[in-house]
């Protein structure tokens, strides 16, 4: 996998490509990144403007934690589940 281009190199790509002064393959070209990362770049800094819709950055790793946030407490409750199911065996009857 290739290593990422530094945010500022990715910042400065957009701000250059959306001045409109020269074709998109050619600032790709000049750039030396390929023309279909340099869409994806435009449309992620799109999103992340409000100009398109779609889930920003900030938005997705808000998600993300809530999700395993989510996982921890499934499990968790699961085991407390299991844990009441073992000890009502073990209980004698009244």
């Amino acid at each position: 996998m290739p290593k990422p281009f530094p945010a500022e190199f990715r910042r400065d790509v957009v701000a250059v490509a959306r001045k409109h002064e020269a074709p998109i393959a050619q600032i790709a070209r000049e750039f030396g990144i390929s023309e279909a990362t340099l869409h994806n770049w435009l449309k992620k800094a799109d999103i992340e403007d409000g100009t398109r819709p779609g889930v920003s950055a900030a938005e997705a790793a808000e998600l993300r934690d809530a999700k395993k946030r989510i996982r921890l407490l499934e499990q968790e409750n699961e085991i407390l589940r299991r844990a009441a199911a073992f000890f009502a065996r073990e209980l004698p009857p009244k």
